[in-house]
């Protein structure tokens, strides 16, 4: 009897999910579409530029859709994954659901792509691109990218959580440890935080600093009063409004830039993880270089960038290229 399309499809993507990822030693090159799609890239920055003018908001979203990828499971866009029955994606982990954003301007691109280079540019690199060109758009830090990921095809809901995506409570040695395990420094850490001087968060996600710190201090103390002040009319008490969203930075909210730093100096980082870069001799030094020297960090956070997609890549034969993002091809 011949299985229908669907029902293969599902019990494929359930027998592969189970698989041990091999990552091959293929290596990714700058310019790896030049011979069979050499207008990918040109693509990808014509459709960002367009979402980015519509909705700048999008850039951030863009540059976090990269950074969610990447912690899980490497850099294989397991992250644009749709659910399939029985088998919830990282789409709706806690981490995700409802916060992440771009998906949409994925789809866009591929769609593009697809229409004059079929089953030859993978998500993985069009996520990679897409962040590359947001940096750019919103922060002007531009930087080559190398190309030749393979997409995955598994994403289980659970695997976010799973020491994966640092929460916005973590402190310094929780991030630490985090970014350590995906073969990033801390000085790293600290430069990739400078994505948060663009984006929002969801009141949620710093409302205990606001109304429940501890038995001692219901407000945070090393939360700048005037601007706990600000966030308290954003954000009320939470057993009294549903769950808003603040922007990471109130100075440029739309400007990819080393604002954040400086805010960081003034105690106004919104996440307790924000503040945490504020606790260490060490981390404190890199924040004040930053804040004084906005080249300085752009140049780092474009190396940070290009470190950070190299975690865990698939190349070569592993992995596929999928035809459509959110769902894994059929054999």
């Amino acid at each position: 009897m011949k299985m229908p399309n669907s029902a293969f499809c599902f019990v494929f993507f359930l027998a592969i999910s189970t698989m041990s990822i091999i990552v091959s030693s293929a290596p990714l090159q700058v310019g790896f579409y030049k011979p069979t799609c050499p207008r990918a890239e040109v693509i990808v920055r014509k459709v960002v530029y367009k979402a980015l003018y519509q909705n700048p908001g999008l850039g951030a979203g863009l540059i976090r859709l990269h950074f969610h990828d990447c912690f899980v499971r490497g850099c294989d866009a397991s992250v644009l994954i749709d659910s399939t029955p029985g088998n919830p994606s990282e789409k709706e982990s806690i981490t995700n659901a409802n916060s992440l954003r771009g998906f949409e301007v994925i789809d866009a691109v591929k769609a593009e792509i697809e229409a004059v280079c079929p089953e030859t540019v993978s998500c993985a690199d069009i996520v990679a691109f897409a962040a590359r060109d947001s940096a750019y758009i919103l922060g002007g830090i531009n930087y080559a990218v190398p190309a030749g990921r393979r997409d995955g095809r598994a994403s289980h809901k659970d695997e976010p959580t799973q020491n994966n995506i640092p929460a916005p409570f973590f402190n310094l040695q929780q991030l630490q440890d985090n970014f350590a395990r995906k073969g990033l420094s801390l000085d790293d850490m600290v430069t990739l935080s400078g994505a948060h001087s663009i984006g929002r968060a969801h009141c949620a996600a710093f409302s205990n600093r606001l109304y429940s710190f501890n038995a001692t201090n219901p407000q945070d103390p090393s939360l700048d009063p005037a601007f706990a002040t600000i966030l308290k009319t954003k954000c009320p008490s939470p057993t009294n409004n549903p769950n808003p969203t603040v922007p990471l930075d109130f100075t440029t909210p739309y400007r990819l830039d080393n604002k954040y730093y400086q805010n960081l100096q003034y105690s106004r980082g919104l996440l307790t993880s924000d503040e945490s870069l504020m606790t260490s001799a060490s981390t404190v030094a890199t924040v004040s270089n930053f804040a004084r020297q906005g080249e300085v960090w752009a140049d780092k956070f474009a190396g940070a960038m290009l470190r950070m997609g190299l975690i865990d890549v698939l190349t070569g034969s592993d992995g596929e290229i999928r035809k459509n993002c959110r769902v894994i091809n059929c054999l």
